[in-house]
């Protein structure tokens, strides 16, 4: 089955890149292995695309190799959405500002290059909560920092609020007083 002349197939993507400055891999996922089979193809295709978005500070269209890439950039970061040439520009576009407000969320508006190696896993999280096997899962960018949010005693206490460290505190102190009056 053609999924790209298949109208009744589930919106999909074929990848999500994102690039640094210099048009270096910071995350690739690529779901598409006919298009994107090897690393060399992906690594040819980025900076074949990088080449033709690093001019336009702005988000835009590109249609490259037969690949509707819907693109991103913010400071040092460039974000792209990948999806077949019949693909509505639309969703991939729900999709790109689902991922750049998660991510901007997560990295607390800081979004540069550094903040996001910091947070590699919940950005690969991210990803992973969008979409499956390329198959678009959520497009709100809330609903999907809800579910990668941690628990408070996950977070380090460096990376707290005053406020949350408070409530762990509090919580703790409620548990062993809870067990100590069950003794």
């Amino acid at each position: 089955m053609d999924f790209d002349t298949d109208p009744t197939s589930l919106y999909s993507v074929k990848g999500i890149v994102i690039l640094d400055q210099d048009g270096n891999r910071i995350i690739a996922k690529y779901f598409d292995k006919s298009v994107f089979g090897s690393v060399k193809e992906q690594k040819a295709f980025e900076k074949n695309l990088f080449s033709k978005t690093s001019r336009n500070s702005t988000s835009d269209i590109v249609l490259l190799d037969g690949v509707t890439c819907l693109y991103r950039s913010n400071v040092d970061l460039h974000f792209y959405v990948l999806g077949s040439s019949r693909e509505n520009e639309l969703i991939l576009e729900a999709l790109l500002t689902c991922l750049y407000d998660a991510i901007s969320t997560v990295l607390r508006k800081q979004v540069e290059k550094k903040t996001l190696i910091d947070a590699m896993d919940t950005a690969m999280l991210i990803i992973d909560e969008i979409c499956d096997e390329g198959i678009i899962l959520e497009t709100d960018s809330q609903a999907v920092v809800q579910r990668c949010n941690l628990k408070g005693d996950d977070i380090s206490f460096s990376d707290q609020t005053f406020s949350q460290v408070g409530q762990t505190f509090i919580g703790a102190a409620r548990e062993q007083l809870k067990w100590s009056l069950l003794k």
